[in-house]
């Protein structure tokens, strides 16, 4: 199987963005799964720091190489925005394909000294790193009562992201470009700053990436992939789609004990809501 490196340089040659699908149980797992089948779409599976610590490091490592074996697609693990060089190292030797640091809420060199020492430790051990340039912010497990505003001072300058892919080495960038982290009460993120998306791709050559890209609107999607996005998260579409079907089986089947019966509904409905966005990322048959 060719790596994430060659499939990262492939999206951002063929103007195309790879899902990073988030989960937290098996369940979800099997829905992404049988989408990027379906498609022919490579992925990535994405585990934050509290969806790695539930599922067991280890134990996603092991399903991602049985999965790749049993499907013969790329599949990639990652761990989604780490705080600390510590999980990050225990996350690289149990494997993990690639590893995000989340240094955004750091001083500009703090992050730049924390991220320059995860990517060598990475790099001595085949692993590609995703820094982060900007604040996203939010709590991506909840819905935005009133409308989430975006702060200006947030978003990612060109500058800092220049500065900061030189310094540290990493692979790829995630850029805060007015997207974030769950859904507002309108069910909608806001739009994405393209110009300024477009100012930071003109100074940084790595493929860039979208967090919260769940309800974001889909016409600034195609526009910021073809302006460098590579990579988009998705977390919150996941997981408001599993819960809600498995609330309606519950409903229905007040009785029933056996899990399989009334989760295959709520893996239906995950499978849906990633087919929709690999279509809309572009990676239909990119593996």
């Amino acid at each position: 199987m060719k790596t994430l490196k060659y499939y990262f340089a492939k999206a951002k040659k063929e103007k195309f963005a790879i899902g990073q699908f988030n989960f937290s149980d098996w369940s979800q797992v099997k829905g992404i799964i049988a989408a990027a089948a379906n498609l022919k779409s490579p992925i990535i599976l994405g585990t934050s720091e509290g969806e790695s610590k539930f599922v067991g490091s280890q134990e996603a490592v092991a399903m991602v190489k049985i999965l790749r074996r049993k499907t013969g697609l790329p599949i990639f693990l990652n761990l989604d925005h780490a705080k600390s060089f510590e999980y990050i190292k225990e996350a690289i030797l149990a494997g993990y394909d690639m590893v995000h640091f989340d240094g955004s809420k750091l001083p500009l060199e703090e992050n730049i000294k924390i991220s320059k020492k995860v990517a060598a430790l990475a790099k001595k051990h085949g692993v590609v790193v995703e820094g982060e340039v900007g604040r996203f912010g939010t709590d991506a497990s909840r819905l935005y009562k009133e409308k989430f505003e975006i702060k200006e001072e947030d978003l990612t300058s060109s500058a800092d992201a220049q500065l900061y892919v030189k310094k540290t080495g990493v692979d790829v960038l995630a850029v805060s470009v007015g997207t974030f982290h769950g859904i507002d009460n309108s069910g909608a993120s806001p739009n994405i700053r393209l110009e300024r998306l477009k100012e930071i791709a003109e100074k940084v050559a790595l493929p860039l990436v979208l967090h919260g890209g769940s309800g974001t609107p889909e016409k600034d999607v195609a526009q910021a992939i073809g302006l460098g996005i590579c990579k988009i998260n998705i977390n919150t579409d996941i997981r408001l789609a599993f819960s809600a079907r498995l609330r309606k089986m519950l409903e229905i089947n007040k009785d029933e004990i056996t899990p399989y019966k009334y989760l295959a509904e709520p893996i239906e409905a995950v499978r849906a809501v990633v087919e929709e966005k690999i279509k809309l990322f572009g990676s239909v048959s990119k593996a």
